[in-house]
């Protein structure tokens, strides 16, 4: 556990030798929820990855909390760790985070990987995610994931994989809910797209090609703003591509990680 503050102390796993990696989980879930990418990930690399605050086993931080408070727990958990850099991988509301540690921090990242994250929103897909940022808010977890099923994943899965859904539903009704609402609003209230011409870093961008709440509008955009981007549509999958494909998706992460985790030359000793 490291202990940032009175208020913030997170859980992490630090695993591996090699070129450092960041993990950054989606709201509501936690450090587990790579588990299948990194079963299928290169084992010669240092794996980082941490509850966010108030999520997992990492301290019930009271609220509201801020996008870019969210940003410097993960550069302070770095700072622990005496890791001057590393390539940063951020999942739905971890991909904002990584926006924000690219955009704050950016002599700090190697490469960063956004996975069904959110960036230029219209106003139709604003209005959406603060609609569920409400229910969360009035209605709980119970509702909240009611609806979510369908968002995020395909009907195939769904039927395949009735356990796969129990256990997310669990992590998430585990989440203390004051907690789960704070983090849900910083990722229906922030959105990076008009700065991400600013990263300088390379970056690997990718989504289901049936994510409502993280569209591949959004990732295209994402890509063509970021000036050093790749991007890659997942057929078929909707948001939770963690769990639905995560083979898929490091098959897309280890090159990335080979051509770009190493270090920079800022940070070459």
């Amino acid at each position: 556990m490291f202990e940032r503050s009175a208020d913030v102390a997170l859980n992490y796993r630090d695993e591996g030798a090699g070129d450092p990696v960041l993990l950054i989980h989606g709201v509501g879930s936690d450090l587990e929820s790579w588990d299948g990418v990194l079963s299928h990930l290169s084992p010669d690399r240092r794996y980082i990855r941490f509850d966010l605050r108030g999520h997992g086993a990492s301290r019930r931080s009271p609220g509201p909390y801020t996008l870019q408070g969210l940003a410097d727990d993960a550069i302070a958990l770095l700072d622990y760790l005496d890791v001057a850099s590393a390539s940063v991988i951020g999942f739905s509301l971890g991909g904002l985070i990584a926006q924000a540690i690219a955009l704050s921090y950016p002599e700090r990242l190697r490469c960063v990987t956004l996975v069904s994250s959110v960036g230029g929103r219209t106003l139709e897909e604003q209005a959406r995610v603060s609609e569920r940022a409400e229910t969360l808010a009035r209605e709980g977890a119970l509702t909240h994931l009611a609806n979510a099923v369908d968002r995020w994943f395909t009907p195939e899965f769904v039927a395949a994989h009735p356990e796969v859904l129990e256990a997310r539903r669990q992590k998430s009704l585990k989440n203390d809910p004051d907690c789960y609402v704070a983090a849900y609003r910083v990722l229906a209230g922030n959105d990076l797209g008009a700065e991400l011409h600013k990263v300088t870093a390379p970056a690997l961008v990718m989504t289901g090609e049936n994510d409502i709440g993280s569209s591949p509008r959004m990732s295209e955009f994402m890509a063509s703003q970021i000036p050093d981007a790749r991007l890659h549509i997942l057929p078929r999958l909707k948001h939770s591509v963690l769990l639905e494909a995560p083979e898929q998706v490091a098959a897309l992460i280890d090159p990335f990680l080979a051509a770009h985790g190493g270090p920079t030359e800022k940070t070459k000793t």
